[in-house]
């Protein structure tokens, strides 16, 4: 499940091979962006940077909209079903636009025929994350403990379905770890729940987790890439503590409904890989973000390999939501 520097670089590669310009009528009133969790997560700090950005460069207010709910589903829905005129955007995470199609029964939207990819914006890898009350100081030792406490180490996720709770399931199955999984709507309530020690040990974003380890509050013991990073340099890798298997990361992509027209999805992309470039991209990589803006085919080849790498793992894990 590792997503690689050259994917990204190469994903990016066309940053700014602009589209045409879109309708001059474009946007006409607010554009809402629309967030399926609560704020306070890494999907969230994404949206509200580039709302603020895209607003100043259309010439018209984005506010950012929080639909939580279902792993990010009733977001999405809520974009899907939307008037396609371009004033309704979803800021879609891994859940919502690569997981649920395969885990969730009875799933409302159709990502892959009621969605369309626009940009994809961020990679987000996984730092895994314990309460300091956990007497584990790498992940081995961390799986040691849970063998030898079969059932008493419980690990949160943004939600059923989710990429943390996929990671986690890896865990589970490849390391013989007996631990149990704990769904909350997103990273925010998560971390209230972490951070009182209510769930031991969770995987969670950079930004979302950083200013909790430098308080001492939360300690991470490796982080879920292929390389280190430079704002938590002082955390190995998965492969580094011997768990290469277990490199993942949630992402950020920019979509709206299908039937958009097509010179509005091609402004919106240009605009948004504008804004990449010109800053938001370095502040994100600042964050912990790797900052992709990859051109709408590429998007559109990313989601698909997405969806075929999470169907896999999820029937692996026989994860299956009512």
């Amino acid at each position: 499940m590792c997503i690689t520097r050259r994917a990204i670089l190469g994903a990016g590669a066309a940053f700014l091979a602009a589209p045409a310009i879109a309708q001059a009528e474009y946007p006409s009133r607010t554009i809402r962006l629309v967030v399926g969790y609560p704020p306070g997560g890494s999907t969230d700090l994404v949206a509200r940077l580039l709302a603020e950005r895209l607003a100043k460069r259309l010439g018209q207010t984005v506010v950012v909209e929080n639909r939580a709910g279902a792993s990010g589903a009733l977001g999405a829905e809520y974009v899907a079903k939307s008037p396609p005129d371009g004033h309704t955007l979803l800021l879609g995470a891994s859940a919502e636009m690569g997981i649920l199609h395969a885990t969730m029964r009875n799933l409302a939207v159709d990502v892959e025929r009621e969605l369309v990819g626009i940009t994809w914006l961020t990679l987000q890898p996984f730092l895994v994350l314990v309460h300091p009350s956990v007497p584990a100081a790498t992940l081995g030792e961390l799986v040691t403990l849970a063998k030898a406490r079969p059932g008493t180490l419980n690990y949160g996720s943004f939600g059923n379905g989710t990429s943390t709770h996929l990671v986690g399931e890896l865990l589970r199955l490849n390391a013989g770890a007996d631990i149990t999984h704990i769904p909350y709507r997103g990273s925010g309530p998560l971390l209230i729940d972490l951070l009182a020690g209510q769930v031991q040990f969770t995987f969670d974003t950079i930004p979302s987790s950083l200013p909790h380890l430098r308080e001492g509050r939360l300690r991470a013991l490796a982080l879920c890439h292929d390389r280190r990073l430079p704002s938590v340099a002082e955390v190995p890798t998965v492969a580094e503590a011997g768990f290469p298997y277990l490199v993942g990361a949630t992402w950020a992509v920019l979509a709206a409904p299908a039937r958009v027209p097509e010179p509005i999805l091609a402004q919106l992309s240009t605009e948004a890989r504008a804004i990449l470039q010109e800053g938001l991209g370095e502040m994100l990589t600042g964050r912990g973000l790797e900052a992709v803006g990859a051109t709408r085919e590429d998007t559109a080849s990313f989601l698909a390999a997405e969806r075929r790498k999470w169907a896999s793992i999820a029937q692996r894990a026989e994860v299956r939501i009512e």
